[in-house]
């Protein structure tokens, strides 16, 4: 059968390239502009459905039924829409970063509380400190101003036989006045009298020590206390005041009993008599008489009020 007997074409009798062979140009194929070349050929490649005949197809790009504007080149087109403005676009707008969950930024409220608490305890501190180095000054002052029991029978080392305004008198050793055979030394240590000295050589009949006193205020009892050492062995003596001797003796014993025999550095003690004294001046005379027992260093005197007479 030759293809002029075949009568009219159906489309599968046509050839997509007839247009390319002369029998298929005599009968009117053209190269394809859309179709398989032939007149009214039909296309095989769109899918069912998709192409309406009759009506103008919208460029690429452009939504069917909306006219394209013409525009210059560079121009935005009147029709275009962003990628953001459509459903499921890209964000607009930059989104504030928000921390990791879990993770805390630092506590700065924290940190500054502790370092107040801290400046705060430095300042306390210092303050504390102050208070307790004002306190020891005070407590030193007191400590140096207000005598011990020990100090207050035992005054600092004079040699005045007079007191100031107020005060009864005190001597030592320094001012004394010796009789026979009695003298200083300063050989055993522990005298509190004016350079260490103490009065030595009183162990024998006759031996005195005078003491002048001057600007008693007030007649009346007083007491004398005496500054003695002794070698761990019991002493005494008589007192006589303004020339008349007292009744009772002057004890110097080993109070205590704790210094051993024959250790004078470690026997210096106190003792106290009763002596009635005259407004004014007056003698006070420490003596070793018959029947007195006077192996005895004198160190310091002084007078106080009797507690039984004020």
């Amino acid at each position: 059968m030759t293809p002029g007997e075949n009568g009219p074409s159906t489309p599968e009798d046509d050839d997509p390239f007839g247009y390319l062979y002369a029998d298929g140009q005599a009968r009117g194929a053209q190269p394809p502009s859309g179709g398989y070349g032939y007149p009214n050929s039909v296309s095989r490649v769109r899918a069912v459905g998709e192409r309406q005949y009759g009506q103008q197809q919208a460029p690429y790009g452009q939504q069917p039924g909306v006219p394209q504007q013409p525009g210059a080149y560079g121009q935005p087109n009147a029709h275009y829409q962003a990628p953001e403005t459509l459903p499921g676009g890209a964000p607009t707008t930059r989104q504030p970063a928000h921390p990791a969950p879990g993770r805390r930024g630092p506590n700065t409220k924290g940190l500054l509380i502790g370092a107040i608490a801290v400046v705060a305890a430095v300042v306390i501190g210092i303050g504390v400190s102050m208070l307790n180095d004002n306190s020891d000054d005070k407590t030193n002052n007191q400590a140096g101003n207000t005598p011990t029991q020990s100090q207050s029978s035992e005054p600092s080392p004079s040699g005045s036989s007079s007191a100031a305004p107020g005060e009864l008198p005190k001597t030592d050793a320094s001012a004394l006045q010796l009789g026979p055979g009695v003298t200083t030394a300063s050989a055993i240590k522990g005298s509190q009298a004016k350079g260490g000295t103490y009065v030595t050589g009183f162990n024998h009949v006759g031996a005195t020590v005078t003491w002048t006193v001057n600007n008693v205020e007030k007649a009346g009892t007083y007491r004398l206390y005496v500054r003695y050492g002794i070698p761990g062995v019991d002493a005494n003596a008589t007192l006589v005041v303004n020339n008349k001797a007292q009744s009772r003796e002057l004890r110097m014993s080993n109070f205590g009993g704790g210094t051993p025999v024959g250790d004078w550095e470690k026997g210096w003690k106190t003792t106290w008599g009763i002596v009635n004294l005259d407004k004014g001046t007056n003698t006070i005379q420490i003596a070793c008489q018959d029947g007195n027992q006077c192996n005895a260093n004198l160190d310091q005197l002084w007078l106080t009020a009797d507690p039984d007479n004020s």
